[in-house]
């Protein structure tokens, strides 16, 4: 059974988060563990029409965000990587600067430093200079910055298809396939 932890921070575009939950659902040897910050469960209820106990019960495992004791806040609790989507910049930072303030940076932290693959899928626009040194920071210490920029060579006709696809592409990232992406095939 792969262990992935995905968490939700308070960033717009929990349905990234919500969509990773619902793939990772549909692979048999997956054993889900989420986080989600307070601002999270704000910005879901704002955003979607899901209650923060809809996207609990998508989870195998439910981690308080402040409970640093929690199994994944350990090396020794082994896990295959770590997707957060979205991610708040306010986490981009902590996770930089190995913080650990709460669940989410401290096992984040502990994801890198047992150098397995940690995702982020970064929401904010337009990045200014500190948002783009946090980024190479965080890519030096070993996460991949995954932001959901949608494609538009498989021509989605709905927001739902993009989501889909970014969320799907970013999973790639910690060696799931979810199966049925569009691939670019050439011109």
């Amino acid at each position: 059974m792969r262990r992935i932890v995905v968490a939700i921070t308070g960033a717009s575009g929990s349905v990234y988060g919500i969509r990773a939950l619902e793939l990772l659902a549909t692979v048999v040897d997956v054993e889900t563990h989420l986080i989600m910050s307070g601002p999270a469960k704000t910005t879901l209820e704002i955003e979607t029409d899901k209650s923060v106990a809809d996207v609990e019960a998508l989870a195998d495992h439910v981690h308080g965000s402040r409970d640093i004791a929690a199994s994944i806040s350990s090396g020794s609790f082994r896990t295959a990587g770590m997707l957060v989507a979205p991610c708040s910049i306010k986490s981009l930072s902590a996770i930089a600067n190995s913080m650990s303030s709460d669940l989410i940076s401290r096992t984040a932290d502990v994801t890198l430093k047992e150098r397995r693959p940690l995702v982020l899928m970064v929401r904010e626009t337009p990045f200014h200079l500190g948002h783009l040194r946090l980024m190479q920071r965080v890519v030096e210490t070993g996460a991949v910055i995954f932001p959901p920029v949608p494609a538009f060579y498989n021509r989605p006709a709905t927001l739902d298809e993009m989501v889909t696809h970014s969320v799907g592409r970013a999973l790639e990232h910690l060696a799931i396939d979810i199966g049925g992406l569009d691939r670019w095939h050439g011109g």
